[in-house]
């Protein structure tokens, strides 16, 4: 059964009628650009092909009611009676963006929503902003608002930061709702400038593997916060708007300027990472031009182009390097699966999404990916951990309706 046919299905299980329509937000992976977004700076997440589907039909007498294919419970709530606390659970992500629509102006009512997902949850790969940009794609065509993408991105950060409590930047949302197949999402957090950058990994033998740790650690929420009201005090300190306005080949003189310790650490961090993504972006395009005319091991030609995307390799590995040691966002989990994937052959790797457990993206030779996989596995059944879940990541399609 098709993951349309499941919704239409499992809606008509739960209210005894057809929907009005379905539609899918995908999770999203990030390359490269991790804990920048809140920082006004760049970043390079690609949509997953694991999505979160939302069937719905609009109400008229005011009553939202919410159901997950995941969750056992039925949520009901009056939307005028929508605020933070007003619902708990999973529940509380489709009720912000109701909540957010109707602070931000918009005449909405109720819905009945059925929610059916793939999108792993705590793993780091933004099971939460899918959600939300479904239901608020979903309610954009129930009640006629005119959203555009990154509007839609916007409010269900709104959502997400004043309603679930959760100080998140603006990329996950972004990336559920704007990511083009077969692409990256280039994207300047502070005005939303965006661009689409080819990722044919299969063309050049490479692929993206996403290793789950299956762990979250309790206190990644309140460190989250805590790193980010650091950034933004390292940054009223060197009198700037925010970490991103602070040139790369400045840091080591503006490092002196900040106080020994964390927040010079955070402040490293989010320009060498800022730099990372303009330096793998470089590669991309290197690796989407055309043929060189010094043949096909030169500089644009394919063997040029499959070098300089391998050249990213490392720079995740570095990546991984400062989230551990300047960042402190990772763990042995997420720090075992990069040094095991490296060590058998992967061309790089990195811990993506917030920290503290999720997952970890590795570049690797297609022929290799398997034995990395279970290299990776392997090195965890060692410890006596739950074995992680690895998959391949392929570029995918952001916000659309199925039906």
């Amino acid at each position: 059964m098709s993951h349309l046919d499941s919704a239409v299905k499992g809606f008509r299980s739960r209210y005894g009628a057809d929907p009005d329509g379905v539609w899918q937000a995908p999770g999203r992976v990030n390359l490269i650009g991790e804990h920048t977004d809140y920082n006004d700076g760049f970043v390079l997440p690609l949509a997953l092909p694991q999505a979160t589907r939302v069937a719905a039909v609009r109400r008229d007498d005011g009553l939202l009611r919410l159901h997950s294919a995941q969750a056992a419970q039925v949520t009901e709530v009056e939307v005028a009676r929508l605020g933070p606390g007003a619902v708990g659970g999973w529940a509380v992500y489709p009720a912000a963006v109701v909540w957010a629509l109707g602070r931000a102006g918009h005449r909405v009512g109720g819905a009945d929503l059925y929610v059916d997902s793939d999108v792993p949850v705590g793993a780091g790969l933004s099971s939460s902003a899918a959600l939300e940009c479904a239901v608020g794609l979903a309610y954009d065509d129930l009640y006629g608002l005119g959203l555009d993408r990154p509007g839609l991105a916007l409010l269900a950060q709104r959502a997400e930061n004043d309603f679930a409590g959760v100080p998140c930047g603006v990329m996950d949302q972004m990336a559920s709702s704007c990511c083009t197949e077969g692409a990256a999402l280039f994207l300047d957090t502070r005005d939303l400038s965006a661009r689409q950058v080819p990722l044919d990994l299969a063309a050049r033998g490479l692929v993206l593997l996403v290793v789950d740790t299956q762990v979250k650690h309790e206190l990644a929420d309140g460190a989250y916060a805590q790193r980010r009201a650091g950034c933004e005090r390292a940054a009223r300190l060197l009198g700037l708007a925010a970490l991103r306005d602070l040139p790369y080949a400045e840091l080591e003189a503006a490092l002196e300027q900040l106080p020994a310790g964390e927040l010079r650490s955070l402040t490293r961090h989010v320009v060498t990472e800022d730099a990372r993504v303009e330096r793998v972006v470089a590669l991309l395009d290197g690796a989407d031009g055309p043929e060189s005319p010094g043949g096909p091991d030169g500089p644009g030609g394919p063997g040029g182009a499959a070098a300089g995307l391998r050249a990213v390799g490392p720079i995740l590995t570095e990546g991984h390097a400062s989230l551990r040691d300047d960042f402190a966002v990772s763990c042995a989990e997420t720090d075992l699966v990069v040094a095991a994937a490296n060590a058998a052959g992967a061309l790089g790797a990195r811990m993506t999404g917030g920290g503290f457990g999720g997952s970890v993206v590795v570049l690797a030779e297609e022929g290799a990916a398997d034995g990395i996989a279970d290299a990776v596995a392997d090195a965890f059944a060692a410890e006596g951990w739950k074995s992680p879940r690895s998959f391949a990541a392929v570029p995918s399609a952001g916000a659309r309706r199925l039906l």
